[in-house]
């Protein structure tokens, strides 16, 4: 896909505001400033401007720190990971069925803290920082004031979602691996998804390879090189390049060089394999589900 000159423009504002926030957690050493959907949140908001996502530009703010909040709360309590991960879902649902927001990147917020054992204060901090400066960025673009108004989440969309969401985590937990429980770039793809008219065989193994691929590059970058800040550096041009070849825009392909940087070592090693499981059953039970329905 050939990029405007607005484009290239955008492209480099918002790789260089995700690079700022590796630096920052490089500098401080805080681990828990690297937040993995603020890439998918720019590319969705400040590179792409998707109209779902800037039409409403204070719910960028709301609705992923109000999830980050909830999952840092649920963090805290005396339950299993999958526990905090199915209770977390429903719960960061219901706060976006009262936003009246389908922000699909609040779920990955949200998720975060439960993967990364988020303790410190600074999480909070820096998702409302970096989300008030996307939000100030989507006012100073202007291009929200054309955007169609999103439609409300539907009923039936959050009790599938609720649905797959239960079996996919209780599946996991069942076999031994809770830890393959959340997957936040594969949950918002499957939240976006799932709300559209139609979702082809050919689209759904487009984005599978995204995420796959994404998923793919930040665990070889980050197995080569320990820095945070130059692992970032090399991976986010590659995923850029991978959904060039693919010929589509995909945000939340963005958050996967991240989230290998944060994930525990466990998770980490199982990344590409649980990402290909995870994107397997959530887009291919929606292709299923939407070629039944039509």
């Amino acid at each position: 896909m050939q990029l405007s000159e607005i484009e290239k423009r955008n492209y480099l504002i918002g790789f260089l505001l995700i690079i700022f926030m590796v630096a920052s957690a490089t500098f401080l050493n805080d681990l828990e400033i690297i937040l993995p959907e603020i890439g998918a949140l720019t590319a969705g908001t400040w590179i792409y401007q998707n109209g779902g996502w800037i039409n409403q530009p204070s719910k960028i703010f709301f609705a992923p720190s109000g999830t980050a909040i909830i999952g840092f709360l649920i963090n805290q309590l005396a339950i299993s990971y999958a526990q905090k991960v199915l209770l977390g879902l429903i719960l960061m649902l219901l706060l976006l069925k009262v936003l009246k927001s389908n922000l699909a990147p609040s779920f990955a917020t949200g998720l975060l803290p439960i993967i990364i054992n988020a303790t410190h204060w600074s999480f909070i901090v820096a998702i409302l920082l970096f989300t008030l400066i996307l939000t100030c960025g989507v006012f100073l673009q202007g291009n929200y004031k054309q955007a169609d108004p999103s439609a409300a989440i539907k009923k039936h969309h959050m009790a599938l979602f609720s649905v797959m969401a239960i079996i996919w985590v209780g599946g996991v937990w069942f076999f031994g691996f809770s830890q393959m429980a959340a997957i936040p770039p594969v949950m918002v793809v499957f939240f976006e998804v799932l709300q559209k008219p139609s979702y082809s065989w050919q689209m759904g193994s487009k984005h599978f390879v995204a995420l796959v691929g994404a998923a793919s590059i930040g665990f070889l970058v980050h197995s080569v090189i320990a820095s945070w800040l130059l692992a970032t550096v090399i991976a986010l041009p590659l995923v850029f390049l991978l959904l060039q070849l693919l010929k589509i825009k995909l945000p939340a392909a963005f958050a996967f060089p991240l989230l290998a940087l944060v994930l525990p070592a466990k998770m980490f090693a199982m990344l590409p394999i649980t990402a290909a499981l995870a994107a397997l059953f959530f887009l291919g039970s929606v292709v299923a589900i939407k070629n039944i329905s039509n």
